[in-house]
């Protein structure tokens, strides 16, 4: 297999911290060569890290996408928002994509990069991550194999955990919907996309409800500050109160987003001046900090899903019902329980064909991170004309799984995905 090469938009937690330090673990399989990333302080350390020359380190994309085809792929990892222009330019040039989830906040420009991969003959691959860890591959083979029947309803939850509400989606960068995405696109359409790979089916109409009902000034406790550490009076109760998040003996993520300088001295200084600091209920989010989705699909099968901050720790769990069986698992305890009607007990499926070892042990979302790099690598290296799992074409009804949720929520009606995409779609 040829080491192939590739080019970084945006050098955040992600493009740097997850798929590129797959190349500094696999350096005969993938090469990044050049960089581009408004922070100085993290383009340095990306350049410095992969040994890019001063040349191929830029300050925005358009200044490296103004070179000519530098690599075999292009890794954008920007903002949600910024997604967009610098894909279309990229598949222009030539480049095969990774891009983060979701491909865009906007409907008409999803539609729009998946017709410009197809007219330009590269492939988008969407960070779609869950497909390709162990426990939603085994749920896969499981379903697929017919093991329990047809498949008529799933049930998936995913528990956002307070603490994570707090960091990415009250503080954090995708507090607010204009500025980023809606909590169930940025989020959530992770299980929309498993939900609609798991059912195979068509979805035809959505529903859903939820609200932002607990991270606002109405509930903030008497006398509180804007910032945490101007002299919060009840410091000592709160348990959002940031010094007892980000100023630990663990520098690992979620602090590690804070600052680039994680000494205790830096990171005081970010939560003095910076948006980690802000007490959560004087901050501008406006995402919801839970939501429900009920779903309907063309052959009958139906889901439901249910989004909730208010938990004590974070992950998946999912309850698939069959018509000769049903499934339970737990995503992050990588189990999975398979009960056969009629049968006296509940079976423990062997995940062992699917056990996350080596390398694959370090990265995030049950070993995903790991799987969508090596098949991302192994399809560019193989001459492949698609993206595999989550091409851009895969990924399209997830993401118009998630607008349409949007829209239930916002405007209280059950939406039909065609009407949607005839209304507004291109």
């Amino acid at each position: 297999m040829k080491t192939i090469t590739a080019v970084l938009i945006g050098a955040g937690l992600r493009g740097m911290d997850v798929y590129a330090a797959y190349a500094l673990q696999n350096p005969g399989e993938i090469k990044f060569v050049a960089v581009a990333e408004p922070n100085e302080t993290r383009r340095s350390m990306f350049c410095k890290a992969h040994n890019i020359p001063e040349e191929n380190s830029f300050a925005s994309w358009q200044e490296l996408l103004g070179r000519p085809r530098m690599a075999d792929t292009a890794f954008i990892c920007t903002q949600d928002r910024m997604h967009y222009k610098p894909t279309l330019e990229a598949l222009e040039k030539g480049y095969h994509i990774l891009l983060e989830k979701p491909m865009s906040n906007n409907m008409s420009e999803c539609m729009e990069m998946e017709r410009c991969a197809a007219r330009n003959k590269k492939f988008i691959s969407v960070c779609h991550v869950l497909r390709y860890s162990p426990f939603y591959a085994a749920l896969k083979d499981i379903i697929a194999g017919g093991k329990i029947g047809d498949i008529m309803s799933i049930q998936q939850t995913e528990n956002v955990a307070y603490w994570h509400q707090a960091h990415s989606f009250v503080r954090g960068n995708w507090r607010n919907a204009r500025e980023s995405s809606p909590m169930i696109l940025q989020k959530s359409c992770h299980d929309m996309d498993i939900i609609s790979w798991l059912i195979d089916q068509k979805c035809t109409k959505v529903s859903s409800f939820g609200s932002l009902s607990h991270f606002k000034s109405s509930n903030a406790p008497e006398g509180s500050p804007k910032r945490c550490l101007d002299g919060c009076p009840v410091s000592g109760s709160c348990i959002y109160y940031a010094p007892k998040q980000y100023l630990t003996g663990d520098i690992g993520w979620p602090t590690s987003a804070i600052s680039n300088d994680l000494s205790l001295e830096g990171r005081t200084k970010a939560l003095k001046e910076g948006p980690y600091g802000r007490c959560v209920y004087h901050c501008d989010n406006d995402v919801v900090d839970h939501q429900v989705v009920n779903l309907e699909f063309e052959k009958g099968a139906t889901a439901s899903f249910t989004m909730c901050a208010f938990t004590a720790d974070s992950g998946r769990t999912i309850k698939a019902m069959g018509t000769r069986g049903q499934i339970r698992g737990h995503m992050e305890k990588n189990e999975i329980e398979v009960h056969i009607f009629g049968e006296k007990q509940a079976e423990a499926y062997p995940v062992l064909n699917y056990e996350i070892t080596g390398d694959a042990a370090a990265y995030g979302h049950g070993g995903g991170d790991y799987g969508l790099m090596k098949d991302f690598v192994r399809l560019v290296s193989s001459g492949a004309e698609a993206a595999g799992l989550t091409s851009a074409r895969a990924s399209l009804q997830s993401h118009l799984m998630a607008f349409a949720a949007e829209i239930s929520r916002l405007e209280n009606r059950t939406v039909w995905l065609d009407q949607l995409i005839t209304q507004r779609g291109d």
